[in-house]
């Protein structure tokens, strides 16, 4: 069984940061990517940053150099710090976490949400 529990959204003014973290708790063999996705009402999920084991990291086209993601692999954290945020910025931010699990194997795991908006 694996748990993914997001923290760290709230409410901000354009042009300010937020830092997301995501615990990844279970019983847990190895995490070969995490990820951050967000989604607003009416539109599909999308990638916002994704970071593979050996450090690979791709971010959605939308990103610019504003966020940045990180991981503590000996913590099973993931760590989203984004600046300079926009109003379209607001979504529901989630944490997603690709888990070799004992007696399992691998799967894709997704936390709750954490909401996120930006607004004057």
């Amino acid at each position: 069984q694996v748990q993914v529990v997001e923290s760290g959204g709230g409410s901000v003014q354009p042009g300010g940061s937020l830092r997301l973290s995501c615990a990844v708790s279970g019983t847990i063999i190895s995490i070969y990517a995490m990820a951050w996705y967000r989604q607003v009402p009416g539109k599909e999920r999308e990638l916002v940053a994704r970071q593979v084991v050996a450090g690979r990291t791709s971010y959605g086209d939308f990103v610019k150099g504003r966020f940045t993601i990180s991981r503590d692999d000996a913590r099973n954290m993931v760590y989203l710090q984004m600046n300079a945020l926009k109003p379209e910025d607001t979504a529901v931010y989630f944490c997603n976490a690709d888990v070799n699990v004992w007696g399992s194997g691998n799967g894709d795991y997704w936390g709750q949400g954490t909401q996120v908006t930006v607004s004057s």
